[in-house]
């Protein structure tokens, strides 16, 4: 199991992550590709999942079928996407934070806090350059944006 992870991480990080987007129209086989390596990745990875351009996430999450990750997305540790949730480009998705409670301490110095997972339902769009932070949970037929 751990072989195919590193195996698909490899691919993913040297060819298919580099590939031009899905609506480009230069059609190297980015989609599919992208889409193979994901399946490798992720701990769950639907049909007809669209991982677009420089996207980061890790072995950690899974995404239902027909949803997609958008272009420079960095997704973080532990995110459960669902079903045919359309994603836009730049969005970020946090799981972990700085702890911040003493403050005779400075925040750079306190570590970090538990990461908190974040769960995304069906149907959901999620604008471009949205910031979802640890702990959310985004229900069925959501529309979030900037």
């Amino acid at each position: 199991m751990r072989i195919k992870v590193i195996f698909g991480r490899i691919i993913y990080e040297l060819i298919a992550k580099r590939l031009p987007t899905s609506f480009s129209k230069v059609n190297l086989g980015q989609i599919k590709l992208r889409r193979f390596c994901a399946k490798l990745i992720m701990k769950e990875c639907g049909s007809n999942v669209n991982i677009e351009r420089n996207a980061v996430f890790s072995s950690q999450c899974s995404i239902g079928n027909n949803s997609g990750i958008g272009q420079n997305a960095h997704i973080g540790i532990t995110v459960s996407i669902g079903n045919d949730v359309m994603m836009g480009s730049d969005v970020l998705i946090l799981t972990r934070n700085h702890n911040f409670e003493n403050v005779d301490i400075p925040m750079r110095n306190q570590g970090y806090a538990e990461e908190r997972p974040v769960t995304i339902g069906d149907d959901v769009w999620i604008g471009s350059r949205v910031i979802i932070l640890g702990g959310v949970n985004i229900g069925n037929h959501c529309i979030i944006g900037a």
